[in-house]
């Protein structure tokens, strides 16, 4: 069974720092491409960044080009969203996501997607 464990969600003032974790399980980690996607109250599911596990390439969103960083411990199968100068506006749920034919596409497309966490709630007060 595939499993995608968020955690390290919470409360940050604006400017601050958080890092997110998602431990996965149940298929080949290194032949898949995972990443982070979001939702903002009352907006709709975005990707933000991915990172192919085999190659290390990595995809940012435009929105957080330059602040956050993908990056995975292949030997944890885990993979971490690191997040500096948070601002309000990245206030959302983030869900840890996996694309396991490695193909990437799940990063621009929510369909190609296989497999998705249960989500951890970033909040940055202003």
């Amino acid at each position: 069974e595939v499993q995608l464990v968020e955690s390290g969600g919470g409360l940050v003032q604006a400017g601050g720092s958080l890092r997110l974790s998602c431990a996965a399980s149940g298929f080949t980690f290194d032949g898949a491409v995972l990443g982070w996607f979001r939702q903002a109250p009352g907006k709709e599911r975005d990707g933000v960044s991915c990172i192919n596990i085999k190659d290390g390439s990595t995809y940012y969103a435009d929105s957080v080009q330059g602040r956050f960083t993908i990056s995975s411990d292949n030997a944890k199968n885990t993979v971490y969203l690191q997040m500096n100068s948070l601002k309000p506006e990245d206030t959302a749920v983030y869900y840890c996501v996996a694309d396991l034919s490695g193909s990437g596409y799940g990063c621009y497309d929510q369909s190609a997607l296989d497999a998705w966490g249960q989500g951890t709630l970033v909040t940055v007060s202003s």
